[in-house]
C-alpha cells in the first residue's frame, strides 16, 4: 500500500529573499529533494533506474501558492506517486504549515527516459509493481503549452556549470528562476508567485546561451526560454503574480 511521504523543512536565511520568503528556486528544489526520496523508498529511485540505464525527467509542473513560508517558519511537505502514465507518471506535493493549513499545492509530470538514447520509455515495461495513491493535491490533466506569439522583453543568461544536474543538463529549479528573474525590476520587487505552471520541451546543456522572450500583461506572465544558437523551444513557464502586502 502506497502512502504519503512526509517531512520537516524549516525555510533556513540563505533560502529566503529580501523579503524572507522562500526563493521560487528553493521551493523546487524541495519539491525535488521530496520526490528523489520518495522515489528511492519506493523502489524506483536513482539507483535502481541507473542500474537499468534511465533516469526520471520532468516534464511539467503546476504550482499553486497561497503563501511563501517565511524565514524559520516550520512546515511538512506530503508527496506521493498520484497517477501512473505510459510514459512515466504523476506525482503530487502539498506543503502545510505549522497549523496544519495548506499553503501551497503542486503536481508535477515525470517521464522514464532511456539516458543513453534520450528517449522516454514505458513505465509498466521497467516498474510492473509501480504503484501509487489516487488522490490528487490539483486535479489537472497536463497538455501542449499555448503558443506565445509575442514578447515586451528579452534575457540572455549562459548556462552555468552551477545549473547542471546529476543527469548533465540545467535543473528543473533553474528555468522558473531564469523565468521570475526576467521581469522588470520595480515589479519584481513589489510582487510574488501566486501560481507556477511550466512546461520542459528539451534539456539545456552546460556551456550553452538561452535567452527568455517575456510578456508581462498584468498580474501574469508569460516566458519562452529558447537555445540562443539552435532557437529550439527549451521551455514554455506562466507566472501569475500578487502583490506583496506584508
Amino acid at each position: 500500500m502506497v502512502e504519503k511521504y512526509i517531512k520537516r523543512y524549516i525555510a533556513k536565511s540563505y533560502e529566503v529573499d529580501s523579503h524572507g520568503f522562500l526563493r521560487v528556486v528553493t521551493l523546487m528544489n524541495w519539491l525535488q529533494d521530496m520526490a528523489v526520496e520518495n522515489a528511492e523508498k519506493l523502489g524506483f529511485g536513482f539507483e535502481v533506474c541507473r542500474q537499468q540505464n534511465l533516469a526520471w525527467v520532468g516534464s511539467n509542473y503546476l504550482i499553486k501558492i497561497e503563501h511563501f513560508p517565511r524565514l524559520d517558519e516550520p512546515v511538512t511537505i506530503e508527496t506521493w506517486p498520484a497517477k501512473a502514465k505510459l510514459w512515466g507518471a504523476i506525482r503530487d506535493f502539498i506543503i502545510k504549515d505549522a497549523e496544519n493549513n495548506v499553503i501551497i499545492r503542486a503536481c508535477s509530470q515525470w517521464v522514464l527516459i532511456d539516458i543513453e538514447h534520450r528517449r522516454p520509455v514505458m513505465l509498466k515495461k521497467h516498474f510492473p509493481q509501480y504503484e501509487f495513491l489516487p488522490e490528487r493535491a490539483i486535479d489537472v490533466e497536463f497538455s501542449k503549452p499555448e503558443a506565445i506569439s509575442s514578447f515586451s522583453a528579452k534575457y540572455e543568461h549562459a548556462v552555468r556549470f552551477d545549473d547542471i544536474d546529476i543527469n548533465n543538463h540545467v535543473n528543473n529549479a533553474v528555468y522558473p528562476l531564469w523565468a521570475s528573474e526576467s521581469v522588470e525590476k520595480s515589479f519584481r520587487l513589489t510582487h510574488a508567485p501566486q501560481e507556477i505552471e511550466i512546461s520542459f520541451l528539451k534539456e539545456a546543456l552546460y556551456g550553452e546561451c538561452v535567452e527568455v522572450l517575456t510578456n508581462l500583461n498584468g498580474d501574469e506572465s508569460k516566458h519562452l526560454i529558447k537555445d540562443k544558437v539552435s532557437g529550439q523551444d527549451l521551455a514554455n513557464c506562466r507566472i501569475k503574480w500578487r502583490k506583496i502586502t506584508s
